[in-house]
Order: structure tokens, then C-alpha cells, then sequence
């Protein structure tokens, strides 16, 4: 029998990613694929999973789920990225936990890998995030980066986890950490900062997202790798104050 849940999933040049994403949840009731004029194979690879493809100029990641989630027939809904994959394990748990009416959406774990291996610190563990909800409960809160559901309702926690494949290259991450820059700069740019802030910022919140991630969350238990993300992640800071500063005072 097919789990009774809606797969929303948004797409745009993911053919490395999203044929092993899809295998995951083939067995799920209804697949739905938002896809934003991709230039390689994911289109091709996607229609042997799914005849519910649709197409919608990239207008940011909250609205591209927000549209995918729509259009889903079925009352819950599991939103999926293309890197990431569902296990049995976690088939098996949600299947039990929306056959009962306690919660209305679910915080699910991400296993978050990173050049191939489970980061068990850093802050990436268990990084919970909400992507199992009733439709007419959940909606996706408008922003531009680092979106997120919110539930008008009840929410729960799953046990077994989503397995995340991110950032399998070097190359992989600063590509990402460009784009999450300039959206996340231009998130910043909505709530009118002053100059002294961001310039604060640009000095300061690099130095302290190394300390935070590296030491406070025990990043140098996940070695060399633990010590190249915290890196990754100071200099992603420095960017995103600075892209607000070249945008609004240089």
C-alpha cells in the first residue's frame, strides 16, 4: 500500500540529486515536483516518478515550496529537498504518527553529511525542522532565505531522521554559500539596519560564528571537517554583512 502522504519537492538543475530523492519516496501516495525551468535531465528523470511537474520561474524558496504544497491533494504533506532522502525507518514512523490526531505537523531531524560524512557536532546534529504537516495547518512563512513551515496547531517530534546530503564538494558549498549570501543579505536589507550595525557586523559576526560553531558546539570534535565548516560558515557571515554594505553604502 502507498503511504498516504503528499511529497512536495522543488527542482531546478538537480540531476546529481534528484533521481535518488525520488527513489526514497516512491512509495508515497502522491509526488509533487516544482520545478524552475531546469537546463539539464531533472525534468526527464522526475517523470519517471511523477506525471505532477510543474513549472514556475525561481521566485525564492519559500514561494516555490508555498506553490508545490498547493498543489498537493492529499491532507498531510512532506516537504523534501533534492539532496536529501527518507529511510524506511522513518517511513515506518511517520506512518504511525499521522494515523493517530495528536499533531498537526512534526519536527523531523536532519543527518546532516558533509564531504561524504555524518557532521555529528557543529550545530548540524540533530537539526530539527518541520516538514511533516496537515495542509490546511501548515504554511510556509515568506522569506528569503532559511524558510520554514509554520503550523497553526499542535506540533510533535520524529525520532528517526531525514538523511541530508549537502555540500559534497568544496565547490558545492561556496557555489550555495554565494546564493545564501545575497538572499540572506538581501533579508537584511527589509528591516532597514543602520550602517554602525552592519559595519559592527562585518568585524565581528564572522569571529564569533567561528567560536560559536568550532568550540561552543563542539566542532572540533568533527575534525578537520568540523574546523572547514565553522570557517565556511565565518566567512559566509562576512559575506552577507558585507554584500548589505556594498548594496547600501559603498
Amino acid at each position: 500500500m502507498k503511504i498516504p502522504i503528499s511529497i512536495a519537492i522543488i527542482t531546478k538543475n538537480e540531476e546529481k540529486n534528484i533521481e535518488d530523492a525520488l527513489e526514497s519516496v516512491k512509495d508515497f501516495e502522491e509526488i509533487v515536483v516544482v520545478d524552475a525551468f531546469s537546463e539539464d535531465r531533472t525534468v526527464e528523470i522526475c517523470k519517471n516518478y511523477t506525471d505532477k511537474i510543474y513549472k514556475l520561474e525561481w521566485k525564492g524558496f519559500a514561494t516555490q515550496k508555498q506553490f508545490a504544497v498547493e498543489k498537493t491533494t492529499l491532507p498531510w504533506v512532506f516537504i523534501l529537498d533534492a539532496d536529501e532522502r527518507v529511510t524506511e525507518a522513518l517511513k515506518m514512523e511517520i506512518t504511525e504518527k499521522i494515523s493517530n490526531d495528536d499533531f498537526d505537523g512534526y519536527f523531523i531531524p536532519r543527518k546532516n553529511f558533509f564531504l561524504g560524512k555524518w557532521i555529528k557536532h557543529s550545530g548540524w546534529w540533530p537539526d530539527y525542522t518541520l516538514r511533516l504537516f496537515r495542509k490546511d495547518k501548515g504554511k510556509m512563512q515568506i522569506r528569503e532565505v532559511h524558510e520554514k513551515v509554520i503550523v497553526h496547531g499542535k506540533v510533535g517530534y520524529v525520532k528517526e531522521p531525514i538523511l541530508h546530503y549537502t555540500y559534497q564538494t568544496f565547490e558545492d558549498f561556496i557555489k550555495k554559500m554565494q546564493i545564501y549570501s545575497s538572499y540572506g543579505a538581501l533579508e537584511l536589507i527589509k528591516k532597514n539596519p543602520s550602517k554602525c550595525k552592519i559595519v559592527l557586523k562585518i568585524f565581528f559576526a564572522p569571529v564569533f560564528t567561528f567560536f560559536k560553531m568550532f568550540f561552543i558546539k563542539l566542532g572540533f570534535l568533527d575534525g578537520l571537517r568540523g574546523f572547514i565548516l565553522a570557517f565556511f560558515y565565518s566567512f559566509y557571515s562576512f559575506l552577507k554583512y558585507a554584500k548589505v554594505w556594498e548594496k547600501q553604502w559603498k
